[in-house]
């Protein structure tokens, strides 16, 4: 069955420039264009189609990820020699990794993306929708170009987990920023209310429409974050700290909880946004790590897992 279905995802059936998708009887469907383009003027095309009627369109880009056939990430022609050769992260630049060899494709593709998302929002405005449609521009992930573990991503680092969000249309005109620590959780709860219709009980998450509208108390202090495939891990993430543990004994590919976790890292984010320090073990930072393990096991246990036995490294000067 996965083998099947791993068959049919655009990341191994298609290309840059060679986009197949799937329709509704499993039949391949050729686009043409660079693939951003390719999916971004269907999704135009379906919006046109519905103008008419209420809609719900879930735009899924592959990029920014790589290729997997050839781990490389492609860019339009030209588009990545914009960037190469440009200003790194610092965390990028410190731990080595791949991103010397991929970040400005990866940089020339985010451009494209950009791009066609702001043609999607033309053709919105061209049609008269922006007045009654909400837009919602997310990612399910970022990129430590191999700098934390042998792959892009699960991992509890910034470069992995702070991904955009951005939310367009009524109730959220006027521009702004919100200071508040979000999950990607929160966006149904927030689409629903949005929309007018009713959050149902026990959805984990909350309307961020609490906070545009100045609700600041009682929202969340911290994130909750689970990492699996790469490892077994948990994290915790306040507007400061960040601390991480990981269940050394728990097969990532077929475990998705663990009774037994060690402590594996804890990053001072405002002293150390890149997180270049592990702060784990220090006897400095004791008495930190007790209060953020407490406050993980809470929402670990909250979430329905087992509580856990978290296991302290052996505090050093």
């Amino acid at each position: 069955m996965f083998s099947r279905l791993k068959a049919s995802l655009i990341e191994f059936t298609s290309e840059a420039y060679r986009t197949v998708v799937y329709d509704g009887d499993n039949g391949p469907v050729r686009l043409p264009g660079y693939r951003v383009d390719a999916l971004a003027d269907a999704a135009i095309r379906y919006v046109d189609a519905h103008q008419d009627r209420h809609f719900y369109l879930f735009l899924s880009l592959l990029e920014p990820h790589h290729q997997n056939q050839t781990d490389t990430y492609p860019a339009p022609d030209g588009y990545a020699e914009r960037y190469a050769g440009l200003w790194m992260p610092p965390d990028l630049a410190e731990v080595g990794g791949t991103a010397s060899q991929h970040l400005a494709g990866y940089c020339g593709q985010i451009k494209r993306i950009d791009e066609a998302f702001g043609r999607l929002l033309d053709a919105l405005k061209s049609l008269g929708l922006c007045e009654n449609t909400i837009v919602v521009f997310a990612s399910d992930h970022g990129n430590h170009f191999k700098t934390r573990n042998d792959e892009y991503k699960r991992s509890p680092h910034e470069s992995s987990i702070r991904v955009p969000v951005v939310l367009l249309g009524p109730g959220f005109w006027g521009g702004g920023r919100v200071e508040q620590l979000v999950s990607l959780l929160d966006l149904p709860p927030t689409l629903l209310e949005a929309a007018g219709l009713p959050v149902p009980d026990g959805l984990h998450g909350r309307s961020v429409l609490q906070l545009l509208n100045g609700e600041r108390e009682g929202w969340p202090g911290e994130v909750f974050v689970q990492i699996s495939e790469s490892q077994v891990g948990r994290a915790i993430r306040t507007s400061r700290w960040k601390y991480c543990v990981v269940a050394p004994e728990a097969d990532p590919k077929g475990d998705p909880t663990a009774e037994r976790y060690v402590e594996d890292s804890l990053y001072d984010l405002e002293a150390d946004p890149y997180e270049l320090h592990n702060l784990t073990g220090l006897r400095s930072h004791r008495d930190v790590a007790q209060a953020l393990k407490r406050r993980l096991i809470s929402r670990m246990v909250e979430i329905g897992e087992p509580q856990p036995t978290v296991e302290s490294l052996k505090s050093v000067p």
